[in-house]
């Protein structure tokens, strides 16, 4: 139902992602708002990383009560504070996602909505 698209005259993608997937057939779609590093008691950690973590496990959370799992997402697109380390927010993404590729956007802003916020992904996920 999801395929990776992976056309042979452009070059490979910069990191772990696919440039594109392709959702054919009769499916169910889940978009996020931009979920933001905040936990269930209202804390946000202040290392990035921890931030990624929570954000991921928001989206778990909102995967579950869709009844998808993280390999059914299509796409992320993933808003970083500039000046903060890129590394831990890919490498969690990458944990998450296992082996599984997702199209995916990484941008770097000047600010996000709360100073305390430095990380915030939206995703797009689909199944049958």
């Amino acid at each position: 139902m999801n395929r990776e698209i992976k056309p042979g005259g452009i070059a490979p993608p910069a990191a772990n992602y696919a440039h594109a997937v392709l959702s054919e057939g009769r499916s169910r779609w889940l978009h996020t708002s931009g979920v933001v590093p905040i936990r269930t008691n209202g804390e946000v950690p202040d290392a990035i990383g921890e931030q990624a973590e929570v954000v991921w496990g928001n989206i778990e959370a909102m995967l579950v009560q869709a009844a998808m799992e993280p390999t059914d997402i299509v796409s992320v697109t993933t808003y970083v504070v500039a000046g903060e380390d890129l590394a831990p927010v890919m490498a969690t993404r990458d944990a998450f996602l296992g082996n599984h590729r997702a199209a995916s956007t990484l941008v770097t802003v000047p600010a996000l909505v709360r100073p305390e916020w430095k990380v915030e992904i939206a995703v797009v996920a689909s199944a049958a």
